[in-house]
């Protein structure tokens, strides 16, 4: 494997200096090439993630590729899907670095101040690798208050019918604060962050005892990235949330108005994203035995509310996937499914504040709640149909 030149900008600390070690003494000290370069793709992919600068993504990755050349990249990937496959060998190989007796060798073999250097060096790295790593689960939380938020509009009844993985009783973001807590406690607090690109925020863990505050910060990060994402398909329905806000403000008859909006909102989504027909056809084609997605009326097939949802969750797209431990495969994937459910029971829970007004703050704090929860549903379904589902179901990429 080749020699790179490295930018020392945004590569690995470690990997440099591991680099200019005499190849007998890298042997002895158990640092394959693979393992150097799979700790260089590492840092500089965190370094490349947490890059603030206006340089567009596609250059940015365009400039990292060609930091590396293909071996070196099939090397480190390989290496890295290596240790990801067999825990119990990525496990004792860690334990065999960390451990005093290699420690005492390495120092030895290599003199103090090279040793020092190296010990630095890792720590400097791990320090842009936690920070990524917090980043990047902070950068989970809206959806997984979206998440929260879209299945609290659900009923018991319909949460039941969805929840074949066990995945929805969850506390998505609590768990996520719990990970940030201890990540910050544990990890980021050993290293030395001052050399990364870390705020003060960044610095700062969440807890769960502040998720309640957390959750408010985030659910209106939520409801401005759930408007722009609106703002793509239609400016005019964005109207309908900043309609349905303002009404509940200051009207008097605000509760009513706002149900108004928000049906007309959930039904011009649907109307004007795929016609009755298409739904139609849609549902026929890709779920050919769910039922209850069409009913007949005057000699017309007409597709339901549940259909022209999915069929807005899933783009009109394919549904077969494969089945794994978790999914048969058969039928809407458990996300689509509930965030078709939610959009439905949304709806249905809106009719009542349409012509049951009583002014109430209780009715007041329902509606809003109603409303958070679709706001969570629709940034969730537009993001799931701009970035695609993998085969297994998973997201392939999160974009907040």
């Amino acid at each position: 494997m080749q020699d790179l030149v490295v930018d020392e900008g945004r590569r690995s600390r470690v990997a440099e200096l591991i680099r200019r070690l005499d190849p007998d003494i890298r042997k002895a000290l158990q640092l394959d090439d693979a393992a150097v370069v799979g700790a260089d793709l590492l840092v500089s992919l965190c370094r490349l993630l947490m890059d603030d600068s206006s340089q567009p993504w596609q250059d940015r990755l365009d400039a990292f590729f060609e930091e590396f050349t293909l071996d070196d990249v099939e090397a480190g990937i390989g290496f890295t899907v290596a240790q990801l496959q067999d825990r119990d060998q990525a496990t004792a190989w860690m334990n065999s670095f960390k451990g005093r007796n290699y420690q005492l060798f390495a120092l030895r073999l290599l003199g103090a101040a090279e040793f020092r250097r190296l010990v630095e060096a890792f720590k400097e790295d791990s320090a842009v690798v936690a920070l990524a790593f917090r980043r990047g689960i902070r950068a989970l939380m809206p959806f997984a208050v979206a998440w929260s938020d879209a299945l609290n509009n659900m009923t018991e009844n319909q949460r039941k019918a969805v929840s074949r993985a066990d995945l929805l009783s969850i506390e998505l973001a609590r768990g996520i604060a719990m990970i940030d807590e201890k990540v910050g406690e544990k990890v980021i607090a050993t290293l030395p962050m001052q050399l990364t690109a870390a705020t003060a925020s960044d610095l700062s863990s969440w807890s769960p005892e502040n998720l309640t505050e957390i959750v408010a910060s985030v659910r209106h990060r939520v409801a401005e990235s759930s408007v722009k994402r609106l703002e793509r398909e239609n400016a005019q329905l964005v109207r309908k949330i900043r309609g349905a806000k303002d009404a509940l403000m200051h009207s008097e008859d605000g509760i009513s108005q706002a149900a108004n909006s928000l049906i007309e909102l959930i039904d011009r989504v649907m109307r004007e994203t795929f016609s009755k027909e298409e739904v139609v056809a849609w549902a026929e084609a890709c779920l050919p035995d769910e039922p209850l997605l069409t009913f007949e009326k005057d000699g017309a097939t007409l597709p339901t509310k549940r259909a022209e949802a999915l069929c807005f969750v899933y783009r009109g797209g394919a549904v077969a996937r494969e089945a794994s431990q978790y999914d048969d495969g058969q039928g809407p994937f458990l996300v689509h499914d509930a965030l078709a459910r939610v959009i439905v029971a949304t709806r249905t829970s809106l009719q009542k504040f349409k012509h049951d007004d009583s002014g109430t703050q209780e009715e007041k704090d329902q509606l809003l709640s109603l409303l958070n929860g679709l706001e969570g549903a629709l940034l969730l379904g537009l993001s799931l149909a701009q970035i695609g589902v993998s085969s297994d179901g998973a997201p392939a990429e999160v974009d907040a």
